[in-house]
């Protein structure tokens, strides 16, 4: 079977009708031969760096003794602080014992005249990352510390950290600026001065052609490059002044950005060209230091928020090669040449690379046209960013993605995209403008979200922004409308004081509303502007009514993210596009097929429905199936190829005569449809029940009783006589969860439930939303009762 065409297997699906007792043998033999078809496949997957990352894990936690592991002589504590920061950035708790008994050990550490450096810094990130609280005063006794170790008096490297009696260094330089960095973001205060002297220094050792040395006057490399990449955009964040700022009780938004050589970009620039960007060595230096460079290299797409240096996609490059590095018997890594030879050293940065380089995506800033016209606040989202990450306890990263260049499964990689500016976002051309518009419906079709923002008041951006949702939206039902005061965003988690209100304008589309504008509201500040005040470890006191604009506008920007994400984000996935796809379709060869009908009442709104299903069948009940590509219009006669129909809807519907019978023969063949109203919809509901009385005049719709064979376990399924569903009550703002047994409507054919309806929504729920404005199954229970009814078709 595993070597018939498309044609011929289509062919075999008749006869399952005929004994739908075949459809579990069947499936459960291909999922014998079919289980695991990416073993084929070299590239790496989710799945392969979580099992690496957690072995790793254990290998530390299993090689730690008395709370340390072996140091390097002549750095106390530097290799146990590493190893702890390793487990702290892989989602280890802070409260595990082997992170609390690092703690113990590096908190007895005394800082003297052994102190190095390295040691202090990597002491001073993980005190900062664990408990900053309880260790304010260690991170403060370091911080002083840390200044006073600077260089000030060399000319050549003052502003640089180094050994102590032994000139700076930009290795030594890079970890004293990373725990002067963290230090802030824990609330401890550094003295400007320290960062005007980096700051000098690193722009005086950087090489002409835009990279570092180990010091002044050295060859390039990719670890010493990085560094002072990451060194530079600490220093610029602590003394560039934001761009906007505050004039006793106003806030003056689109301040004009610093003029002058972007050292940056110069170095990222060298970095990500095609004869010195790998992953496989250390640039410059091949054969040392590999570990640290990529060490490094994470840190950098990390901080510059970009998921490509040049056209490396250099996580997805970076995992492939350290997870082939590592072997597949093996739990940890051996090390390179240098202190990489240490296996601890080795492990800790691979874990570091792996784990921090996968952190989920909490949103994108689209990139277009040039920088001022898409980023007049440069560090708004950042801003944002780190704001969630501190209320919803997470580690979060947001990146930039070029409108121009990326296509729909880019944009997928957020899923909140951010698009703010005061140009128009769209090209001039008509054929650009349509390819941005069909990206954009492409990303909102698969569950994305769009947050846009007219920034500096400009009446460019508004039109543009306008007529862009037009050429998305051509159908002309789905246009930008006042979002009322009871919506879910103005409470989803913070509350906005009445005061602070402002207009929000957005579209309902799928399961939700998918589209937010904020559109220019006078002399009002926007989101981005007000954002881009509200700065990590910042020391401005602002005045109350400036910082009470600034608090509500955060908590909005909470709310729509968590009511755009639902909080549930995932971690990124290193396999490519391509990658995922070939798997899909060699999983998909032989297994049951589930097919969404095509009709005029919005079908097409939960398009991941399907894709979710499937892949939590597996793995919940070791059943096979994948979604049919393109939905099927009930007139064409491949649909009896297919065992099941999947009919959800939001809108009202008609269905052609030509439809009404092919659906009616449909059904007295043997097939079977299982239809929902998506988020309760009354319209499609009342269109559902019209259409299957025409269809079917001798068999109404009606109740099916929770007796039911379908509701119960006894087919392999689940018992589902009591079951949650979320429900709003009149004028309650906010959705309450009540549970009783499932609300189903049925058309018995031959003694069969051929028709199956839900007048609750399913589709959403499997999309994994389930806002308060959208009435149904909650998503653990949404599943169980299709795969139920699923088992049900199978077998009657």
């Amino acid at each position: 079977m595993a070597n018939r065409n498309h044609r011929s297997y289509r062919r075999l699906l008749p006869a399952a009708f005929l004994i739908p007792r075949l459809w579990i043998i069947w499936l459960c033999l291909v999922g014998l031969t079919f289980r695991n078809p990416r073993t084929l496949l070299a590239e790496v997957t989710a799945e392969d760096v979580r099992q690496a990352i957690d072995g790793a894990v254990a290998f530390l936690k299993r090689t730690q003794r008395n709370g340390s592991w072996p140091e390097k002589p002549g750095y106390p504590g530097g290799v146990t602080a590493l190893c702890t920061l390793a487990l702290l950035s892989a989602g280890v708790d802070p409260g595990d014992p082997a992170i609390q008994a690092a703690l113990t050990y590096l908190r007895k550490i005394p800082l003297d005249r052994t102190a190095k450096t390295y040691s202090v810094a990597l002491q001073t990130m993980v005190f900062c990352r664990a408990e900053p609280e309880k260790d304010r005063a260690l991170i403060e006794r370091n911080v002083r510390w840390l200044e006073q170790m600077q260089i000030k008096d060399d000319p050549a490297t003052a502003g640089a950290w180094g050994y102590p009696a032994l000139q700076g260094d930009n290795s030594n330089s890079q970890f004293a600026l990373l725990a002067l960095y963290e230090a802030e973001l824990a609330g401890v205060q550094v003295d400007a001065r320290t960062y005007r002297l980096a700051k000098a220094y690193w722009e005086r050792v950087q090489n002409a052609d835009g990279s570092w040395g180990y010091k002044q006057g050295l060859f390039g490399t990719g670890s010493m490059t990085a560094a002072g990449i990451a060194a530079l955009i600490i220093c610029n964040g602590r003394l560039r002044p934001p761009d906007a700022q505050v004039e006793g009780e106003k806030v003056v938004c689109c301040r004009p950005s610093e003029t002058g050589p972007d050292r940056v970009a110069r170095a990222l620039q060298w970095l990500g060209r095609d004869d010195v960007f790998s992953v496989s060595h250390n640039p410059g230096l091949p054969g040392a230091w590999w570990f640290y460079y990529l060490y490094g290299l994470e840190r950098v797409g990390r901080m510059t928020s970009q998921r490509f240096i040049g056209r490396h996609d250099w996580y997805r490059a970076g995992a492939e090669q350290l997870l082939r590095a590592k072997g597949q018997a093996s739990d940890h890594w051996r090390g390179t040449a240098g202190d990489e030879a240490n296996e601890f050293i080795a492990t800790s940065m691979a874990l570091i690379f792996l784990a921090k380089g996968r952190w989920p995506v909490l949103a994108a800033k689209l990139r277009y046209g040039n920088e001022g016209d898409w980023n007049p606040h440069r560090n708004d989202l950042a801003n944002l960013t780190f704001h969630v990450e501190r209320l919803w306890r997470r580690d979060l990263v947001w990146q930039v993605i070029p409108l121009d260049r990326a296509d729909v499964p880019d944009l997928l990689e957020a899923p909140v995209l951010y698009l703010a500016g005061k140009a128009s976002p769209l090209p001039l051309s008509t054929e650009g403008a349509q390819a941005v518009a069909a990206k954009i419906r492409g990303y909102l079709d698969q569950g994305g979200f769009l947050l846009a923002e007219c920034n500096c008041a400009s009446s460019d951006f508004d039109s543009g922004f306008r007529r862009l949702v037009e050429l998305v939206f051509p159908e002309g039902q789905y246009r930008l409308e006042p979002l009322p005061p009871e919506h879910p965003l103005w409470r989803m988690e913070l509350p906005i004081p009445a005061r602070y209100i402002r207009p929000l304008l957005g579209i309902q589309y799928g399961c939700r509303t998918s589209v937010v504008y904020i559109p220019p509201d006078g002399d009002r500040p926007s989101l981005s502007c007000l954002w881009e005040l509200a700065r990590p470890g910042r020391s401005e006191v602002y005045p109350p009514p400036v910082q009470g604009e600034i608090d509500a506008a955060i908590a909005l920007g909470v709310n729509i993210l968590a009511y755009a994400t639902g909080r549930e984000l995932r971690f990124k996935d290193p396999a490519s596009p391509a990658t995922r796809l070939r798997t899909a379709v060699a999983r998909s060869r032989h297994q049951l097929p589930l097919a969404m009908v095509r009709h005029g009442g919005s079908c097409a709104v939960t398009p991941r429905a399907l894709l979710e299903l499937t892949s939590t069948l597996e793995r919940e009940l070791r059943l096979n199936s994948y979604p049919v590509a393109e939905s099927v219009d009930l007139a064409d006669p491949a649909i009896f190829q297919l065992p099941i129909l999947f009919f959800p809807g939001r809108n009202a519907f008609v269905l052609s005569q030509a439809q009404r019978q092919r659906l009616r023969e449909y059904v007295d063949r043997g097939g079977s449809v299982l239809a929902d109203a998506i988020c309760s919809s009354p319209a499609f509901a009342e269109s559902f029940r019209r259409e299957m009385a025409e269809l079917f005049p001798d068999s109404s719709l009606v109740p099916i009783p929770v007796d039911e064979v379908l509701f119960l376990p006894d087919l392999g399924g689940y018992d589902l006589r009591q079951i949650r569903r979320q429900v709003r009550r009149p004028g309650q703002p906010n959705a309450e969860v009540e549970i009783g047994p499932p609300v189903l409507e049925g058309i018995k054919r031959d003694g069969r439930w051929a028709v199956i309806f839900s007048p609750y929504d399913i589709s959403c729920a499997l999309e994994g939303y389930s806002g308060p404005e959208c009435q149904g199954y909650v998503r653990e229970d949404a599943f169980r009762l299709v795969a139920n009814v699923l088992l049900y078709f199978l077998t009657h």
